[in-house]
């Protein structure tokens, strides 16, 4: 089994590359931001709570998350691998997710961060709010997220650096050049 972790701030294009990775590996996809929308738009419990969250920019507690992931990956038993997008954002959700994966005798291979600064960043989820109507690229929410991921996320890198797993691609370019960047560095890891 092959797990992916794709790192990057809000609008990096993680979902956009997860979407062409899962196509060309054969990876389950699992998205802590698709699972909380689901919820919302299925109004459980859960779904208020964390609708509730996100409209005010702050990150999903840990025991949520851990829980909600969990599931996915037990739901999936037969696949290939996982890709994990949007998680881990915290050290201690790298350390759950390896003792959860440890505990199935399966390991993170490989964390890819797509390097996107922060005008970009802010240029694509202005572009994407357009469309997409999402409450948590609102304008306000926006600086409130990025700067969670700048104060809290980009300290999960240094835990998969110091493990020999993070590899850092450029997220900013064409969607191809960066996929073909993407492939070349995660077929060297299959």
């Amino acid at each position: 089994m092959f797990n992916l972790v794709i790192f990057g701030p809000p609008g990096a294009g993680k979902g956009t590359q997860s979407a062409k990775i899962i196509e060309k590996y054969n990876l389950a996809h699992i998205s802590t931001g698709d699972m909380f929308r689901m919820h919302i738009s299925q109004e459980t419990d859960l779904g208020k709570k964390v609708k509730e969250l996100l409209a005010e920019g702050i990150l999903v507690p840990d025991s949520i998350t851990i829980n909600m992931l969990e599931e996915e990956v037990n739901n999936n038993p037969d696949v290939a691998g996982f890709i994990f997008d949007g998680f881990p954002r915290t050290v201690a959700q790298a350390e759950a997710l390896d003792e959860f994966l440890n505990g199935k005798n399966e390991k993170i291979d490989l964390v890819l961060q797509l390097d996107v600064n922060e005008d970009e960043i802010k240029k694509r989820i202005a572009e994407r709010q357009k469309v997409s109507g999402r409450v948590d690229d609102d304008a306000s929410k926006l600086i409130r997220r990025i700067d969670e991921y700048f104060q809290k996320t980009v300290h999960v890198l240094p835990y998969y650096e110091e493990q020999g797993k993070l590899v850092k691609v450029n997220g900013i370019g064409e969607i191809e050049s960066i996929f073909t960047e993407i492939t070349k560095t995660v077929d060297q890891y299959i």
